[in-house]
């Protein structure tokens, strides 16, 4: 019988990943805010030689030609060049959440995601895959970063 698991060449990286966030829960718990499991991550993704970036920002353009600068995405981590890892310290998880990855991975062309909340008694975690037409989900306002200064002012009613 076979299961709904989709094998990729980054099962070994996102197992890893997995891994190291499992430890993270087993030590905490649920109950923090989630820049503290974003900082214990970091010190296991070290451990483990992940390579990663954190809170990247990544810009997000949107018009006909794709050349207005509209915001950022700032996804928790790119682990390896590979894996986005967006984190959650929630009662549980909705298709927003989804969509977030979603968007995160449409602008940085990583070819899988992970969706990690560690709010819950067990570690949520789910792999997220680009969709096959990811140019419509490269601008998600809900999760763009506006700068002020990227900010148009609003004409006073």
């Amino acid at each position: 019988m076979t299961g709904k698991f989709i094998e990729t060449p980054y099962d070994h990286l996102t197992y890893r990943i997995i891994g190291c966030a499992m430890a993270v829960h087993r030590r905490r718990g649920p109950g923090y805010r989630e820049d503290t499991y974003q900082r214990d991550l970091e010190v296991h993704f070290a451990e483990n030689g992940l390579a990663y970036v954190a809170q990247k920002n990544i810009e997000v353009y949107d018009s006909e030609n794709g050349d207005v600068l509209v915001g950022y995405y700032i996804p928790d981590f790119i682990v390896e060049e590979k894996v986005v890892v967006e984190i959650k310290a929630l009662r549980g998880l909705d298709n927003s959440h989804i969509a977030q990855v979603i968007a995160y991975l449409a602008v940085t062309g990583c070819p899988i995601g992970l969706l990690l909340n560690f709010g819950t008694r067990s570690l949520q975690k789910r792999r997220i895959f680009p969709p096959r037409n990811v140019v419509e989900h490269r601008v998600n306002r809900q999760w763009l970063f506006v700068p002020d200064w990227l900010k148009v002012e609003q004409p006073e009613a």
